[in-house]
This record gives structure tokens, sequence and C-alpha cells, in this order.
């Protein structure tokens, strides 16, 4: 179910949780490293957080599962400054993608997508992330790790993420969640596939039902990729002094996916348009087939039809009435009647 809105008339910057409780409690995984240092804690106690943020050319990063806590949020944006609007969007779930600059931070909201196979949806999770000079930001609606791959090369000192500043590390977030489109979209492909599949063998109405599905799963999927478009280009473009130039090129790497994505969507759902076209399609040929055989088969006994009731009138002169082996010729006739309309239509390839 849904969470409610913002009450109306509530100033601006009011930290209003608007999504359904999705965790029991808020956890925190902290990770501070640079080139040569690295240090991890998880928090489930908030009592026994302390926020902080270490010396400069060290990358703080507090990745916070769980948004219902609306007084740990506010406590997180007094300790580190960040501008009460920014602590609104965190906590309203229902924000689109965007990139926003503030004095002294960026704002950057994505949607995490997974699709559930069994029931053929695509499950959102917005994702808030906040960065400065040596400080990160990243709030989730789930405590499901989504940042695993990325907190992974941390730990594990491989490639350049521990040697850069914290717009790459911002960056490798994203990437991290972009690729899960990927990901995602490929499940995707997998079932239409199997759909087709499936369409060609038979077809019913279950096989429509889960394509009207998949087509609003799709377009659900669209309406959170195509403003992370907008909300990366300007990411790429933008000259805050907290992105460093040799980061702008991977970010337009980043861009350039989520075309490649938004591509892939509006490729699935073409070929779901295909797919329904040819379920019509094979409705109305099937159909053609069930016709073409009654219309046999009413041609055939017509003849039969004609002489049975030519025959059956009751008329005492009938010249053939009174034959001895009338009934045998007439049974005769019809049987070489049917089989040469039979000939017949299969030399016209009725049949």
């Amino acid at each position: 179910m849904k969470g409610k809105r913002k009450s109306a008339g509530l100033p601006p910057g009011s930290v209003v949780f608007t999504g359904s409780q999705k965790v029991e409690k808020i956890s925190i995984h902290y990770l501070q490293y640079d080139a040569d240092f690295l240090a991890e804690k998880d928090f489930n106690n908030h009592a026994s957080i302390t926020f902080h943020q270490s010396a400069p050319e060290r990358i703080d990063w507090y990745d916070v599962r769980g948004l219902h806590d609306t007084q740990l949020i506010e406590t997180i944006g007094k300790t580190f400054g960040v501008h009460p609007l920014v602590l609104e969007d965190i906590v309203d779930v229902e924000q689109r993608p965007k990139f926003e600059e503030y004095e002294n931070g960026i704002f950057i909201i994505i949607r995490a997508l997974a699709f559930d196979q069994v029931h053929e949806v695509i499950n959102t999770e917005q994702v808030g992330i906040y960065f400065r000079k040596g400080l990160v930001l990243t709030f989730q609606e789930t405590e499901s790790d989504l940042f695993l791959l990325a907190r992974q090369r941390i730990q594990r000192g491989r490639g350049r993420i521990r040697g850069r500043g914290a717009d790459y590390l911002v960056y490798a977030l994203l990437d991290v969640i972009v690729d899960h489109y990927f990901v995602m979209l490929e499940k995707v492909d997998d079932v239409i596939e199997g759909l087709e599949n499936q369409l060609l063998r038979r077809t019913d109405n279950g096989i429509r039902e889960r394509m009207h599905h998949l087509k609003i799963a799709l377009l659900a999927a669209r309406k959170s990729i195509a403003p992370l478009r907008e909300a990366i280009s300007r990411f790429a473009k933008s000259e805050n002094e907290l992105i460093e130039d040799s980061s702008t090129v991977f970010i337009r790497d980043l861009y350039d996916h989520t075309i490649q994505i938004m591509d892939l969507v509006e490729s699935h759902r073409d070929t779901l348009n295909g797919l329904q076209d040819l379920h019509l399609s094979e409705i109305s040929f099937r159909m053609n087939q069930v016709m073409q055989v009654l219309t046999i088969i009413t041609t055939i006994f017509v003849p039969l039809s004609f002489l049975a009731g030519l025959y059956g009138m009751n008329f005492d002169n009938i010249p053939e009435l009174h034959y001895k082996n009338g009934y045998f010729v007439l049974l005769t006739s019809m049987f070489v009647i049917s089989g040469g309309l039979l000939l017949w239509f299969r030399s016209k390839k009725w049949l």
C-alpha cells in the first residue's frame, strides 16, 4: 500500500515520510577510506551512532537503509548541513529522478529497478544520494544492499575508486544501479521470448493478460529511466567544483548507458506490441480455419440435404419413389457427391 502524500499547507523543507515502512528499523553502513586506509562499521542501534566527517582527503560514506525514521534523517541533515529541501525529497518516495546543485553539496535521486519473474512485475525503490567533498550520503527504502559491488571494489582496493574523490564514488554507485537495469531488461527479454514461443504453439487469454501486465511494467520502468537520462546529462555537464574534470568522461559514459537502456525499453515495448498483433492475427487465423472447415462441411451437405428433401416430400407421384433399390441408389449418389466434392476441394487446395 502506498504511503500518504505530504499534507497540504506544510512549509517547504518539512521532513514527512510518504512511503510505506519497508524495514523494521533503520540500519546504517559506514565506510571510510582513502588510497591507503579503510574502515567500516554497521550500525543498528541509532543511539550508538556518532555522525562525523573526517579529514577532506578521506571519503566518509554513510549508507542509510530505511527512511521512516524522520528524526534520524533530520539529525543527519543537521550534522552535515544538508539543505532542508534535500531532506524533504529523501523521505518523499514519489520523487522522479533528478539532479540538483546546492551551495554546499549535490543531490541526486535515482530509482533502483528489479524484475520479479514470478509475478512478472518491475519493483522500484527510490535512492537518494547527497555528496560534497569527502562525504557521500546514500538513502535506500529497503535493507537490500544495492551498492554491494561498489563496496566490494573499495574493500579489495581494486581499480581507481580508492584514489578518487566523492564525485567518482557517486558515479560508481550510479553505475551499479544502471548496470542492474541491463540485468532487469535481460530478464524481461527472456519472459518476452518465452511468451513468443508459447504464442506460436497456442493462444489463450492468459498470454494476453501477461503481455498487458508486461507493457504496464515497462511503462513504469520508462517513467523511472527517462528523467534519469536528463539527470545524468546535467551531472555530466555540470561545472560544479565538487565534480572533477577527470570524472566527467566516466559520467558521460554513464549517460550513454542510460540512452542504451531507453532504447532497450522501447524495443521491448515494440516487441510486445508486435506480439499482441501476432496474438490477434493468430486468433483470426484459427477462426478462419474453423470457418473454412464449417463452410466445407456445409457445402458438402447442401446437395445431400437437397436430395433428402426432394425424396422426403409427401407426394405419391414421385417416379423413383417405388424403385426396389431406390434407397441404395440415393445413398450411393450421396457418397459419390460427397467424395467428388472432397476431391475437388483438395484439388483447389482448400483442404
